[in-house]
């Protein structure tokens, strides 16, 4: 595989990887994807909760259901002391999140939040670039015209991510700020 597309498959998996981190920003409507990168200790060890529960939208509620009852307290608490700031309330085997409506100066902090995670996104892609535009130097095999038309395939692909992160976060932004 060529240097190019091997770059440009580098800026592909940061462009997913914003679009995985936006899934978990809270917005006015309730979606079990909020809680997905949510850790639980249970078992001794640190685990996904999408991993020891079944997680279903109600209305404005999360229901979480946990396969082994006995982890409930820990979900319950892994839940409260996120940065989601929600509280979990045990049912009995079943746990029920109730999921306010933004208030403008949360949905202001998330949307700084979305802006932040663009940034470093946008980061990630020029170090591909830089990287890749610094191996091909190194390995010596490219003349100086074929380095010259590497660095401008680099720059188009790395204008075309930002572009991409760009019209992801204006999407996000728009859905964090919708009432």
């Amino acid at each position: 595989m060529s240097l190019e597309k091997e770059a440009e498959q580098m800026m592909k998996k940061s462009v997913e990887f914003l679009e995985d981190d936006y899934k978990t920003l809270r917005t006015n409507r309730v979606n079990s994807s909020m809680l997905d990168s949510l850790i639980v200790t249970a078992y001794g060890s640190e685990v996904a909760l999408k991993t020891v529960a079944s997680i279903s939208v109600q209305d404005r509620n999360l229901i979480i259901t946990p396969f082994d009852p006995s982890i409930s307290g820990e979900i319950v608490k892994a839940i409260n002391a996120s940065q989601l700031n929600l509280n979990a309330i045990d049912d009995g085997g079943t746990i029920r999140v109730p999921v306010p409506p933004l208030n403008e100066a949360l949905r202001r902090d998330i949307a700084k939040q979305a802006k932040a995670k663009l940034e470093q996104a946008k980061i990630s892609i020029r170090d591909v670039r830089r990287k890749y535009r610094d191996q091909a130097k190194k390995e010596g095999d490219f003349t100086t015209d074929d380095l010259k038309s590497l660095d401008k395939k680099l720059q188009v692909a790395t204008d075309e991510m930002c572009s991409r992160l760009d019209q992801l976060y204006l999407t996000k932004e728009k859905e964090i700020m919708t009432v």
